[in-house]
């Protein structure tokens, strides 16, 4: 679990103290948006805010004191005491995601943005390209109750704006924080000097690990042979709904292959410093997600800034932050691509080298201090000047 920080504010001495209410999921709940929320607390903490968390989902055993509300379903009492807790801060902070709130597609977000009397910033986690007709519906009507909406890619923004009819301005580019300082590569003992290829995440399916499997059958020439280490739970919901299968297929897969490859799993938990020592020890990382769609991804933000070279599948998100240089970006569900690419990386001279350098290069404007910054100059503005919201 995150810790909220209390490291002195870096405002004038005698500023006002801002406070945020923060709408999300949240650890222990393991799920990429409570990971984000709970970095963007504690940055915003550290920066000397206030920050008070309204969770989606049932309490834990064991709760985060940040959090003072549970938001446990879509029911009038229910949003009328998250409402409450939020408007009770300065600026409410509304994560956006279709499976977070109660309701097709999440619909009861909207009756619980209208109880809201303060400034909203929603975050958009997604936004689809062809969305259906009540997705479309939803996230129209949280963009018109927001007063301003942070998305993490310019392609998202280029999205809302063009399927939304959105204003410019209502819609502002803010990167998704990195949880991982840029930093040399661990150096690996005797015991292991093969190169280590290496996705992370929760797994389910559309996550495309069986490419990645069948791309490192294609590099059994190498020697040393490459290793490719899987690692991440099954995702909760996934695990609820159709349990272990995924992860079965990818096991009998690797078990099936004509070239036998290097892969192993690896399910273990790990705190920030231990995934942080995972990412430095991967020579690459391959992310070979299925969806062309994506327009965040946490675990792409969190490679690039630890400096590490890496290779993706063409999804929006990756296209944009790899752009210049940090990686590269194959097509979806093609294992020789995959493969030709992990081989420029680990074969080619000074391939790895430049973009691990181009990695950290854009390391610095992807660290949660200058996120929180952002997102606490936008909280000023709004606070002050209590602006009427853009169309």
């Amino acid at each position: 679990m995150y810790t909220i920080n209390t490291v002195p504010s870096l405002e004038p001495a005698g500023a006002p103290v801002r406070t945020f209410g923060l709408l999300s999921t949240f650890p222990p709940t393991p799920c990429g948006i409570a990971t984000f929320a709970a970095a963007l607390a504690s940055a915003l903490t550290a920066q000397g805010a206030s920050v008070s968390v309204v969770r989606c989902g049932p309490s834990p055993a064991l709760e985060d004191p940040v959090v003072t509300v549970a938001l446990v379903d879509g029911s009038p009492e229910q949003l009328e005491s998250a409402a409450a807790a939020l408007n009770a801060t300065d600026v409410a902070i509304v994560q956006h995601e279709y499976g977070l709130y109660d309701g097709p597609d999440g619909e009861s977000v909207l009756a619980l943005i209208d109880r809201i009397d303060i400034p909203v910033v929603v975050v958009a986690h997604t936004v689809l390209a062809e969305p259906t007709t009540n997705q479309r519906r939803v996230l129209a009507g949280v963009c018109e109750r927001a007063r301003l909406i942070v998305v993490m890619t310019e392609t998202a923004r280029d999205r809302l704006i063009a399927l939304y009819d959105l204003a410019g301005p209502k819609v502002v580019t803010i990167p998704h924080g990195a949880a991982t300082p840029g930093a040399a590569p661990v150096v690996r003992s005797s015991v292991s000097l093969s190169p280590r290829v290496l996705t992370w995440g929760l797994l389910g399916p559309g996550k495309g690990i069986e490419w990645a499997i069948d791309a490192m059958c294609l590099l059994a020439d190498l020697w040393p042979t490459p290793n490719y280490l899987v690692a991440g739970a099954t995702h909760p919901k996934v695990l609820e709904r159709s349990g272990e299968t995924y992860r079965q297929m990818l096991v009998r897969r690797v078990e099936a292959a004509p070239r036998r490859p290097w892969v192993s799993f690896d399910d273990t938990y790990r705190d920030l410093a231990g995934l942080n020592a995972l990412i430095q020890s991967a020579d690459v990382v391959v992310l070979p997600y299925d969806s062309a769609d994506q327009v965040t991804s946490g675990v792409l933000v969190d490679a690039v800034a630890a400096g590490r070279p890496v290779v993706a599948t063409a999804f929006p998100h990756a296209i944009e932050l790899l752009s210049t240089g940090a990686g590269i970006v194959v097509p979806q569900r093609d294992p020789a691509a995959l493969a030709d690419a992990i081989r420029t990386v680990i074969t080619e001279p000074g391939a790895a080298a430049a973009m691990a350098a181009e990695a950290r290069r854009l390391a610095p404007q992807l660290s949660w201090s200058s996120v929180a910054r952002r997102y606490d100059d936008v909280a000023r503005r709004l606070v002050s000047t209590r602006q009427v919201p853009l169309r």
